[in-house]
């Protein structure tokens, strides 16, 4: 294994993990409340940064501020143009600690900000101000996500930088607290069904790519690719490395690589990069994306598209 990317077996950390998550979604309900709307909700979700990740800048009762979570001093950072003020992250903190003394601290910075204070799209649903079952918090643990989430942040971003066409940031979503980013054709997807929140995600074509921690429900580590809407020969293409495979997600699919599998390999950047491009080129492929304008000019040889792998 690479001795720079840290094993992540999710059995170890389940509980902080979860912990971790519901505070997330606490401070992104606030981002949510508090920053101006953009298109398919990237005004919602966090940059990674060199210490954790952190909302952008929000503006609310007239005070302008950001919220990040520092995960090398273990501390949950207001900033504002005056200050700034912690709330340190330790085992015990359960989730209604965090969500009391976070809306409390707010109120003292003078933001009266209201939020739905219960989770979002994830199996506990016990509301915030009630939780006080998730209150784990193992630092070991902790600094191994933040090293993981710091290295694939960096190696999506340099995939992204060889796609010129529109396509978002690399942000770290709180609903489902995976890692992401996507490309778009530019044309508007078909309309889907009643799901606001869906409709917005997913107006236009895109090929979106991912890497989560591990869930109850998936519980490795991974990567992920998917294309919206799904071409009928999307599952014929071919993906590397060898071991990465289409996975059926109801009537859709998903292309998926381990997380050790990365760590395994000779070269973790290289061969994450190739099974990006890889899912990539099957999506833009199939859907017959207009790919050859998509090329910036900082792309690499193995970052272009050609159209032979197209099914016939």
């Amino acid at each position: 294994m690479d001795a720079t990317l840290p094993d992540l077996p999710y059995p170890a950390w389940a509980d902080t993990k979860d912990t971790l998550h519901l505070w997330t979604q606490i401070v992104g309900k606030i981002q949510l409340a508090s920053a101006p709307p953009r298109n398919h909700w990237w005004h919602t979700t966090f940059q990674v940064t060199e210490r954790g990740y952190s909302t952008g800048p929000m503006a609310h009762d007239g005070v302008r501020f950001r919220i990040s979570f520092d995960l090398v001093y273990h501390r949950l950072v207001v900033h504002t143009e005056q200050r700034e003020d912690a709330i340190p992250l330790r085992d015990g903190l359960t989730v209604a600690d965090f969500h009391h003394g976070l809306l409390t601290m707010l109120r003292e910075l003078g933001i009266d900000v209201k939020i739905r204070a219960r989770p979002y799209g994830v199996p506990m649903t016990t509301p915030f101000p009630d939780d006080v079952g998730h209150r784990s918090y193992d630092r070991a643990r902790i600094e191994a996500f933040r090293r993981a989430l710091v290295w694939v942040d960096e190696v999506f971003r340099e995939f992204q930088g060889w796609f010129n066409g529109k396509a978002s940031p690399v942000q770290l979503f709180w609903h489902s607290f995976d890692l992401a980013t996507a490309r778009f054709s530019g044309r508007p997807a078909p309309a889907g069904g009643g799901d606001p929140v869906a409709a917005e995600a997913y107006s236009h074509e895109v090929i979106s790519f991912g890497w989560w921690p591990g869930d109850a429900a998936h519980p490795r580590a991974g990567f992920y690719s998917y294309t919206h809407p799904e071409p009928a020969d999307l599952t014929t293409m071919p993906l590397s490395p060898e071991p990465a495979a289409w996975a059926a997600t109801g009537p859709t699919h998903q292309a998926r690589l381990d997380w050790d599998v990365v760590r395994a390999s000779g070269d973790p950047r290289a061969t994450l990069l190739g099974f990006l491009q890889s899912a990539y080129a099957a999506g833009a492929v199939c859907g017959r994306w207009p790919y050859d304008g998509f090329h910036s000019s900082w792309c690499p040889p193995q970052g272009r598209v050609s159209g032979r792998a197209a099914p016939q």
